[in-house]
């Protein structure tokens, strides 16, 4: 008998979740945060969804977040003309990092001791965390607003991408190494350190490339427009979502659709991988995110194996089920405006 996948809904943003990132796997466990245009980003535990707490003090929509390795700190980009850094430990505001635009991106170095920063005014910034009273290094050379920055090759190099190009910067000599150029425009970006992989999306295309060369490795179309992509730690399987509200996911190595599924309420705008592979997340334009198992079936997290003579033939099914708004009023909401949320309290749902 078939495994329904079931996935645990994330509630508590109130406007469209627009980009998320996951930790490394720590002795807590791995965790997740998520930038909403609420200003208001989340941090969840990372294998059930749980909410920990919210980062407060922006002004405007927060358009990239990202956690540093051991999830010790957080920091945030947002339209509000400023990046923040936190103690993700505390919640505590550790610094404002003030820019003469928007903030898109924001991403540390495995040390945790530089933040980059890219946004609408096209400049690339590297903070030194550990003097914040000190200029920013600037880098130069985009011609449109910085939608993603990366720090890559144990950050000795960078990658960016503006609306239709992906640039390589040399981190010691802040040159450009090398472009890509595109013609349409780029959704989102991805870089896997484990075999230096750079997942690129534009259009319906979901691309591969080389993050030293930028020489493309393959590429798969999608039959919607994808907003993102995520490959799995061990380059199994692709998963990946956009404006038809749907998720897929495909076999790596044969391009084959393995999955595909409505996840949402309104388009898909990020999904990621978890560092163990277990679970990806998704977050929508109606406000919520998603956690999906990638094998389903398997005790996991709030997930748990339950066998058919004891629940109906359902092998994957949440061991933990809230009261919460059922997926019919979820859906009547979202269709009166697809920028309201549906709880104001954040919680997971089976």
């Amino acid at each position: 008998m078939a495994m329904r996948q079931t996935p645990l809904t994330c509630s508590g943003h109130t406007r469209p979740v627009v980009d998320l990132a996951f930790s490394g796997i720590t002795p807590y466990g791995y965790f997740l945060i998520s930038a909403c245009k609420d200003g208001k980003p989340m941090l969840r535990q990372g294998d059930t969804g749980d909410w920990i707490g919210t980062f407060l003090g922006h002004k405007g929509a927060v358009w990239g977040a990202t956690l540093n390795k051991d999830a010790t700190k957080a920091a945030t980009a947002a339209a509000d003309f400023t990046a923040k850094v936190w103690d993700a430990v505390s919640g505590d505001e550790l610094m404002t990092l003030a820019h003469k635009h928007i903030v898109k991106t924001v991403d540390f170095t495995q040390d945790s001791n530089y933040l980059l920063t890219g946004g609408q005014d096209k400049l690339l910034r590297i903070y030194d965390l550990n003097r914040p009273d000190a200029e920013p290094r600037e880098i130069s050379g985009h011609t449109s607003g910085i939608k993603k920055a990366l720090w890559c090759s144990d950050d000795k190099q960078i990658l960016s991408a503006d609306d239709k190009t992906v640039r390589l910067w040399d981190h010691a000599t802040m040159t450009e190494v090398k472009s890509l150029n595109f013609n349409m425009s780029v959704s989102s970006m991805e870089y896997i350190p484990e075999g230096e992989i750079l997942v690129i999306t534009y259009g319906r295309s979901i691309a591969f490339h080389s993050a030293i060369s930028l020489e493309p490795i393959k590429s798969f179309e999608a039959p919607a427009t994808i907003n993102s992509a995520s490959l799995h730690p061990e380059k199994e399987f692709l998963v990946a979502g956009g404006e038809d509200f749907k998720l897929y996911k495909y076999d790596y190595n044969s391009g084959e659709e393995l999955e595909s599924y409505k996840g949402h309420f309104g388009p898909i705008h990020c999904v990621r991988f978890s560092p163990d592979g277990e679970l990806y997340a998704s977050g929508s334009e109606d406000g919520t995110l998603r956690l999906w198992q990638t094998v389903v079936g398997k005790t996991y997290g709030l997930w748990k194996c339950v066998l058919p003579e004891e629940d109906s033939g359902e092998l994957a099914k949440p061991k933990m089920n809230f009261p919460e708004t059922t997926e019919e009023e979820l859906e009547e909401i979202a269709s009166e405006n697809s920028d309201s949320i549906y709880s104001s309290t954040p919680e997971v749902k089976a």
